[in-house]
């Protein structure tokens, strides 16, 4: 199949990031972008995570370009309330590379904490992840001397989603693109998959690739192709949302550079500091709590943080949880929400997006796109989504939270199916969590979901693995008593590195926002 003339149907951030990238890389194809003006937008924040800076870097778009016109401001770790237990506190999942300070890599800290059991969960983060002296003092850093961390790698945005749409469609997609605001009336179809669409205004589009970024409708892929939709509710609990935004109450002390996943009865709020407002929602199931009772439970939520909604809308979301068989099919590819959706959770609403775009982009390295590119493209975004879908379920896996039936569910769901179906390169989620938990007894890995673990608690060394591994009933921790030292002692130099930083508010307020007062 020869790919000249490209027909997105579809706009929102998906179908506007869909045609940038082509506009960018494939300057000489025919693109033709269908919007409806009907769909409203909900707005309330994107939370991005730091591979979208490889969208960026691909396309060419620098911070300073959007963040502005976007009501922007940077992210630099994930935040998780509660969800180990009832009142269990925070854990954090931080951007950029750890630091490890021993020859056992990640696992010194585990005999700091044999050492001190009264070190917090938390510390593991601390104490591996330099970034986490900007997130624990608010500041913004952007120097050289904070161990590993890069400022232009190891950071993430939060931004209002519909305005980055919007910014990429003038700055980007106009006038590189033919763009209608129409609906689709009729679609047409040949044995090669989508001949042409009729538009409601008249004209009739035809194409030689349709990319459906119509969201969960999926009216390309799912309703006209009929593609099958595996759902994940196996290990995947939510499917609603209510979402909102609210106003600062207190900017300079509430504007971090942190989502927050606030674990609630029956799902989780998050929470997205833009540099105007804030946007949150309830995540939740309706198996276990009615919509009316879920947006009660919110709203306590959010005056219990003394935020004014008196006069706040707020939007209920049916969410799709799982991903179609096939992403694409003869002449017709999935992007965004129509291809599938994991939860909000881990701010991954844009991961699939631009990482299923990267792949997308390989395609049309070679003129002609074959079988074979239609089958890799599709067992890549398959293994990407369910590897990610598994890394979120984690976070309902590894707590020990059972004050509800919600949290009982979760708990005591069954994960057999998902362990048994991992990828043996997968390295991270289940089965690295299997092999130190029960064979090694240490992680090795430099990923963020030691993090995790940690936070909660789960920890794959311990006294009785100790003696087990060295076949002695005592073990001398009086080697680790200076590597220990030095690793609090680095931690503290971190601190002391940002303490004079300005705060993020202070950052943004004059270096992104260009605000005096």
């Amino acid at each position: 199949m020869i790919v000249n003339n490209i027909v997105i149907v579809g706009g929102g951030t998906a179908g506007f990031m869909t045609a940038t990238t082509f506009v960018r890389l494939f300057p000489k194809k025919k693109i033709t972008l269908i919007e409806s003006p009907n769909i409203k937008t909900v707005g309330v924040g994107e939370s991005t995570i730091v591979q979208f800076r490889q969208w960026l870097s691909l396309v060419g778009i620098k911070d300073e370009d959007f963040m502005k016109d976007t009501d922007a401001s940077y992210k630099f770790t994930i935040r998780f309330t509660n969800f180990n237990k009832m009142d269990s506190g925070r854990v954090e999942y931080p951007f950029s590379n750890p630091e490890p300070i021993d020859d056992n890599r990640f696992n010194l800290w585990y005999f700091k904490k044999l050492v001190n059991p009264k070190t917090p969960n938390t510390d593991y983060a601390d104490s591996y992840y330099p970034i986490m002296a900007m997130v624990n003092s608010n500041k913004v850093y952007k120097g050289k001397e904070l161990g590993n961390f890069n400022f232009k790698h190891d950071t993430a945005f939060h931004f209002d989603a519909t305005k980055f749409a919007l910014w990429l469609r003038d700055n980007i997609c106009l006038p590189s693109i033919n763009h209608i605001k129409s609906n689709v009336k009729d679609i047409k179809t040949n044995d090669d998959g989508i001949e042409s669409l009729t538009l409601d205004n008249g004209d009739v589009i035809t194409g030689d690739l349709f990319i459906d970024c119509t969201g969960f409708r999926s009216m390309l892929l799912g309703d006209v192709m009929g593609e099958e939709f595996i759902p994940y509710n196996h290990i995947l609990p939510n499917n609603k949302a209510w979402a909102t935004h609210v106003n600062y109450t207190n900017k300079e002390k509430q504007l971090q550079g942190v989502t927050n996943a606030t674990a609630l009865k029956n799902g989780w709020v998050w929470n997205i500091p833009l540099w105007s407002k804030i946007g949150t929602g309830y995540v939740y199931s309706d198996k276990y709590t009615t919509d009316e009772k879920a947006l009660t439970e919110f709203k306590k939520h959010l005056k219990k943080q003394g935020f004014d909604i008196t006069q706040h809308e707020f939007t209920n979301i049916p969410m799709k949880i799982g991903i179609h068989e096939k992403l694409f099919v003869k002449n017709v590819v999935a992007v965004g929400l129509s291809a599938g959706f994991i939860e909000p959770l881990e701010s991954n609403g844009l991961y699939t997006v631009h990482e299923f775009l990267s792949y997308l982009m390989r395609m049309f390295e070679r003129d002609n796109i074959s079988q074979w590119d239609r089958d890799v493209y599709n067992y890549a975004c398959r293994n990407t989504f369910h590897n990610w879908a598994e890394f979120v379920s984690m976070h309902y896996a590894l707590g020990e939270r059972d004050d509800t039936p919600y949290w009982k569910d979760n708990l005591n769901r069954n994960y057999d199916k998902g362990i048994y179906d991992l990828s043996p390169t997968q390295h991270h989620g289940f089965r690295e969590h299997i092999k130190s938990k029960i064979y090694d007894f240490r992680y090795n890995e430099e990923v963020g979901i030691n993090c995790i673990s940690a936070g909660y608690g789960y920890f794959p060394l311990s006294e009785n693995t100790l003696r087990y591994g060295t076949k002695s009933e005592e073990f001398d921790y009086t080697p680790y008593l200076l590597p220990i030292k030095q690793m609090d002692d680095r931690k503290k130099a971190w601190n002391d590195v940002v303490k004079d930083s300005p705060t993020l508010y202070e950052y943004l307020k004059k270096e992104v926002h260009n605000q005096l007062y």
